[in-house]
């Protein structure tokens, strides 16, 4: 019969695992992109009209292709 404290002991560590090779990488939703160009893009949309904002809208966009979207 082995030592008490020694199996004790080793029930107590807690097993790590690698989640990251585990898991895969959760995928990121155009939603979510880019919030600071969307947030800038849409208040000047709702302020100015789309006619006035394509310089932000194009640069929402890049961002997003940036990402991988297919915009």
């Amino acid at each position: 019969m082995g030592n008490v404290s020694e199996k004790v002991e080793a029930a107590s560590v807690p097993q790590i695992k690698d989640q990251s090779a585990a898991e895969p990488p959760k995928k990121l939703k155009p939603c979510c992109a880019c919030p600071e160009t969307k947030k800038v893009r849409d208040q000047c949309i709702i302020e100015r009209g789309e006619e006035y904002c394509g310089d932000l809208i194009e640069a929402h966009k890049k961002c997003m292709r940036d990402l991988g979207f297919n915009i």
